[in-house]
């Protein structure tokens, strides 16, 4: 109203209203997003406020909040800033951090005499602590050159630690007697020595830092932010530029080296490998002969393969190269013998030796080392000596110990360690003769068999010299192959099938240094020498065949009137007559008769007749009592005295 008179836009005069418009329209102020996405845009009608994300800063968040480059070309870097007001119960520190750093300080609160909180890394994490009470350290780690936010608030008694929002952990915490005049410390401390006690000075940027809502800032905004004054800055180089790590060409062997931020990349040629493609991949390189397994080691390569040992071949013996660093505390390798006693491994120096041999089928090591130690004799539980392959490690239950145990290893099978301690192998590091095979020249119990490459404290005995590689082994520890000869590559058994040891068709199966023949049907025996049907043949000529087990022998049950051993021979059986004096002996079967003289008889002549004129009737003929002296014969039986066969057609 104006003076009690109501205006109204409607009933206004024509030209009494300059840039004014009918109605009220509410314009979004946030529409033109004039926050630049970087903060959140809240409309306030006639106006707008922008309410920035870190570490964005302005009306309109334009302003970034510059970073301090520490450690930028490995100078040491630190700033200092004064605290103005006082820091006691609720507290809250917080910061951007970009680094690939694992150790070192990024803030610390203290006066000249006392530290109140300490922020630092280690191994790649974020720890804090208040005074000295406990720390705290992040579950997360920040060292790989992304910006983090690390922030850390003290409140009631507890001191929590993030990572953006993530909270990393909580500890109790009393708070702190931050008095103006104290110094936040940044990157590092002004005495060096101290510095290197926190693990050097801070190699990365900061970003943003606040203590409690100041800013500390390296390089000043042109807007007005409520901050702690600036000390010292010493070698803190503005923005987060990062070092040039190619400068020194880092990658090997023609790697081409990529810079990253305060990092590098080596695109490496084939056949290398690595972080500085300072591993070449030279299996790749077929290095071993075409009868050898190439396999990668640490910073080089080894050929493997089994050989063959037999009484013929020649003793392997190696050598160490002089620079194994490392403790030799096991041997391991894989066999295949039929010898119940032979030596696999021997080697000595003074006092000292080592041994592994085949006693009675079992493998058994035998190791003395120092001067005051007790022999350790160490058996593996089953025997070995089957013509399969046994694989077989020895070692010490403690190997970082002086004296340990040993225990063996054999299919996968452990046995009890041994009740005696003793050391380790590292005699043979030194100028030591390693014999692979027997325990020397024209000394016997050689190795039959096949042994696959050994191993000694992990480094291989290798069956090849160098002049067979195509390439140089490059690792540094190794044994030496002294021996002239060349191994007999492979694994192989004497020929026990040539020629066939087995008889009568069989078939020979070879099982390394061993035969076994596969028999045709009616053979059988070791070598087939043993006919299982012996009747077959039918060698009972007059008489019944029977097998004898468990020879395969046969008998001969010989039918009446035979004997021999295939009943061949008709049976005289008038060897052993007993007929008198003057009596012809008379043949029958399984019998006989006496033809006794004129005027005479008796046992076992059968009268027939008158005592002129007697005969005995043969084949059980009984003798007629008729006028005319006859025999009555048996059935199939003729003649006078029936001595004749009625043969029948």
């Amino acid at each position: 109203p104006i003076e009690s008179w109501v205006a109204v836009p409607s009933s206004w005069p024509e030209g009494s209203a300059v840039n004014v418009t009918l109605g009220c329209i509410e314009r979004d102020r946030c529409q033109d997003s004039p926050c630049r996405e970087r903060g959140k845009c809240v409309n306030l009608w006639l106006d707008y406020q922008c309410e920035c994300q870190r570490p964005f800063e302005g009306l309109d968040c334009s302003e970034e909040y510059v970073s301090g480059r520490f450690g930028h070309t490995e100078l040491d870097s630190y700033a200092v800033f004064m605290v103005s007001d006082n820091l006691t119960e609720d507290f809250e520190v917080s910061m951007f951090v970009r680094t690939r750093q694992q150790r070192g300080p990024l803030l610390i609160l203290a006066n000249r005499t006392s530290q109140h909180l300490g922020l630092w890394l280690e191994d790649g994490k974020v720890k804090v602590q208040a005074g000295h009470l406990e720390k705290l350290t992040a579950q997360l780690t920040i060292s790989d050159g992304t910006f983090h936010l690390v922030s850390v608030r003290i409140k009631q008694g507890r001191m929590a630690l993030f990572q953006s929002t993530r909270k990393q952990g909580e500890v109790a915490c009393g708070p702190l007697q931050v008095q103006p005049g104290d110094r936040a410390y940044l990157g590092g401390l002004a005495e060096r020595h101290a510095t290197v006690s926190l693990g050097g000075y801070f190699k990365g940027c900061l970003q943003d830092v606040r203590v409690n809502g100041r800013r500390l800032q390296f390089y000043p905004l042109s807007s007005t932010v409520s901050s702690y004054s600036l000390e010292h800055l010493v070698n803190v180089a503005r923005g987060c530029t990062g070092d040039n790590a190619c400068r020194n060409n880092p990658c090997q062997n023609g790697g081409v080296c990529h810079p990253m931020w305060d990092d590098f990349t080596c695109s490496c040629p084939p056949s290398t490998t690595g972080r500085h493609c300072e591993e070449v991949r030279w299996c790749e390189l077929s290095p071993c002969p075409s009868s050898a397994t190439c396999q990668p080691i640490a910073h080089g390569f080894d050929c493997f393969s089994n050989a063959t040992f037999d009484d013929d071949s020649n003793i392997m013996f190696y050598k160490s190269n002089g620079k194994i660093t490392r403790n030799l505390s096991s041997i391991s390798f894989s066999i295949r013998t039929r010898k119940r006693d032979s030596a696999i491994l021997h080697a000595e120096k003074g006092q000292q030796f080592v041994t592994i041999s085949i006693q009675d089928s079992h493998l058994l090591m035998e190791l003395l080392t120092g001067h005051d130690s007790t022999k350790l004799s160490l058996n593996s539980q089953v025997p070995i000596s089957d013509g399969k392959w046994h694989s077989a490690e020895f070692s010490m239950v403690s190997p970082s110990s002086l004296s340990s145990a040993w225990v063996a290893v054999l299919d996968d099978v452990r046995s009890p360690s041994s009740s005696i301690t003793t050391g380790n192998l590292d005699f043979l590091k030194e100028n030591v003769d390693i014999l692979l095979g027997g325990f020397g020249p024209d000394v016997g119990g050689n190795l039959v068999g096949c042994l696959s490459t050994v191993k000694i404290g992990g480094i291989p005995l290798s069956y090849y010299s160098s002049s067979e590689l195509s390439a140089s082994r490059t690792q540094e520890e190794q044994f030496i192959k002294m021996s002239p000869d060349e191994a007999l590559i492979g694994c192989s058994g004497t020929s026990v099938c040539s020629p066939s040891p087995c008889l009568y068709g069989g078939t020979c199966l070879d099982l390394f240094n061993l035969f076994n023949c596969s028999c045709p049907a009616g053979w059988t025996g070791p070598r087939c020498e043993l006919n299982t049907d012996t009747c077959a043949s039918g060698p009972c000529i007059h008489g019944n065949c029977s097998i004898l087990l468990p020879e395969y022998e046969y008998r001969c049950d010989c039918q009446a009137g035979y004997t021999g051993t295939n009943c061949e021979a008709p049976l005289d059986t008038c060897l052993t007559h007993q007929c008198g004096p003057g009596a012809t002996c008379l043949k029958g079967i399984n019998s006989y008769s006496c033809l006794c003289p004129e005027n005479s008889t008796g046992l076992p002549v059968s009268v027939c007749g008158n005592e002129l004129s007697n005969y005995t009737c043969f084949n059980g003929g009984n003798c007629s009592d008729s006028s005319t002296t006859m025999c009555e014969c048996q059935s199939g039986f003729t003649g006078h005295r029936w001595e004749s066969y009625i043969i029948y057609y």
